[in-house]
């Protein structure tokens, strides 16, 4: 690809942008962003939290990951580990607004894999707690499950993520500073100079 091609279909792709943005109009394009910046903090603080009350318990976050009965054994340990450092990772990366596309796609995904297995608990008549905040695992005689909570909670917060798949734009974010560059004074330069 030539640098004129390149300059074309970036001028195109900004060009969209602009058409999207005149359509909504700027009432429109600030809600939007009002929407993207409340969805993403309030996940950034769900997975933050999360994670945080799972990492300093990794035998009780091994508990809840066997009480599951999904997993292999030898995997049981790896993924009890892993989880509250994907969870922080996921609530760090939102909180910053890096790479906020990706990070809620990933969200998506956990959420999915949590509604799953939380549904395949209920459909096995396990008794377990899901150790979404806590450290889990098999519930005592007589103690009350929470799976139908504990999956519309996890569907609204899956809608939440795919809501900011669909529009990772909001208010302060490294990806905006990211995406304007260190001089967007400079940037548009070339561009008015060839119009």
């Amino acid at each position: 690809m030539t640098n004129q091609q390149a300059a074309v279909g970036q001028d195109t792709v900004e060009a969209t942008r602009s058409r999207r943005t005149e359509s909504a109009g700027p009432e429109g394009v600030r809600m939007g962003r009002v929407l993207s910046t409340v969805v993403r903090l309030g996940l950034a603080v769900l997975w933050l939290a999360a994670g945080l009350f799972k990492i300093g318990d990794p035998q009780g976050m091994v508990r809840s990951v066997r009480a599951f009965r999904i997993l292999p054994e030898p995997l049981v340990h790896p993924v009890a580990y892993a989880v509250p450092f994907v969870e922080i990772t996921l609530g760090l990366l939102l909180l910053a607004g890096l790479a906020v596309r990706v990070s809620a796609a990933v969200s998506a995904l956990l959420l999915a894999a949590y509604i799953t297995a939380i549904a395949s608990a209920a459909a096995r008549g396990l008794r377990i707690d899901c150790g979404c905040f806590s450290s889990g695992g098999d519930l005592t005689a007589g103690a009350p499950t929470h799976y139908t909570g504990e999956i519309v909670r996890d569907s609204l917060l899956l809608v939440a993520s795919a809501l900011l798949v669909r529009l990772p734009a909001g208010a302060l974010t490294v990806d905006r500073l990211l995406e304007q560059g260190p001089h967007p004074q400079a940037a548009e330069g070339p561009k008015a100079a060839q119009s």
